[in-house]
């Protein structure tokens, strides 16, 4: 069985700018997706299915953040343009806005990627250089 965890955090000034490219670059993602979808389907007649690595080669930025939040953006997409097609009450995918105020994005955790210690989210890159401080303290 899965779990699902919810946090509030409370980061500091270098994890707010990363989260907020995380946020901007998923809905970046997104946007971009449901839009090139949608004029596919009038060009075409036909349904497109695009990955986000694709946008990568254009935009080089998208590479800065996390990539699993990237590919769960198009898993979102997905799922909107499913429950669409299930049950037209649902309405159409809708573009996400700059204006929400309430943002998230969700990641998978890859083989111990984040952890937490001391009550503390630790990702593995954080963890890495952490250690590596430390060796280097430790060889002074």
């Amino acid at each position: 069985m899965l779990r699902a965890y919810k946090y509030r955090i409370y980061p500091n000034a270098e994890q707010r700018e990363y989260f907020a490219k995380c946020f901007g670059c998923v809905r970046f993602v997104y946007n971009r997706m449901l839009a090139d979808r949608i004029e596919y389907y009038k060009q075409t007649g036909k349904s497109l299915n695009n990955t986000p690595a694709e946008y990568k080669k254009e935009f080089e930025w998208l590479k800065e953040v996390d990539s699993l939040a990237l590919a769960n953006a198009q898993l979102n997409l997905n799922k909107a343009y499913k429950n669409f097609f299930r049950d037209k009450s649902v309405g159409f995918p809708r573009f996400k806005s700059k204006k929400s105020n309430r943002h998230a994005y969700t990641t998978n955790n890859q083989k111990g990627t984040v952890t937490i210690e001391d009550g503390y989210i630790q990702s593995q890159g954080q963890q890495q250089q952490s250690q590596s401080k430390a060796q280097s303290s430790q060889a002074a």
